[in-house]
């Protein structure tokens, strides 16, 4: 009987990917084998191939998961129409989905480099669906002369990479809590796009 078969391979799958996601972001990809990824899950090297078809798949596999759950969460989150709530909203949906995924968003930003030319494509796609909701919301406020920007797209990679780097510091039983950290953030990017003056020249 193959080892992959039923429920052993229903938990194990699952534990690889977990597995290589922990040691990508402890150890970075590159120093990471699948030697080592078997071992910690507690298979042979061998039998790790019956899960994935080389250390790159599971690469790709972590970023391809996180950016479609990511582009999905935001799909189903309630929309508003004005771009200040907008902003806010994005703010607290991006801030929210990635507290309890600092393994991914960090793989996902210090790895992208490793994927394969095919891969990278794919990926970068992504990427640029999820800043392109971003795009669009400061170009609304643009139009609405709610924000006062000079360029769109460069404030646009800002304010992710901003939110990006919460996860580099964010501790559960750190000083400040999940609402505090959200709503500075929302305050700073207000102030960063100009929306505070633009609503009291108003």
């Amino acid at each position: 009987m193959s080892r992959t078969s039923g429920s052993f391979s229903n938990k194990t799958a699952p534990r690889v990917a977990q597995t290589a996601l922990r040691l990508f972001a402890k150890y970075g990809y590159a120093a990471v084998s699948m030697r080592q990824i078997a071992r910690d899950v507690g298979v042979q090297v061998g039998a790790l191939y019956n899960y994935t078809p080389d250390k790159q798949a599971l690469l790709f596999n972590i970023l391809l998961q996180h950016m479609e759950s990511l582009l999905a969460a935001w799909a189903r989150y309630p929309k508003r129409t004005d771009p200040l709530d907008q902003i806010n909203d994005f703010i607290q949906f991006h801030l929210e989905f990635h507290f309890s995924k600092v393994d991914e968003v960090f793989v996902a930003y210090m790895e992208l480099r490793n994927l394969s030319p095919k891969n990278f494509m794919v990926i970068e796609k992504l990427r640029h669906d999820y800043e392109t909701v971003l795009h669009e919301i400061l170009n609304a406020g643009l139009l609405a002369g709610q924000f006062r920007i000079r360029d769109a797209k460069i404030v646009t990679l800002a304010i992710i990479g901003m939110l990006k780097e919460v996860g580099t510091w964010y501790r559960p039983d750190g000083r400040l809590g999940k609402p505090e950290i959200i709503s500075l953030y929302q305050d700073m990017a207000l102030d960063f796009l100009g929306a505070k003056y633009a609503i009291k020249k108003g």
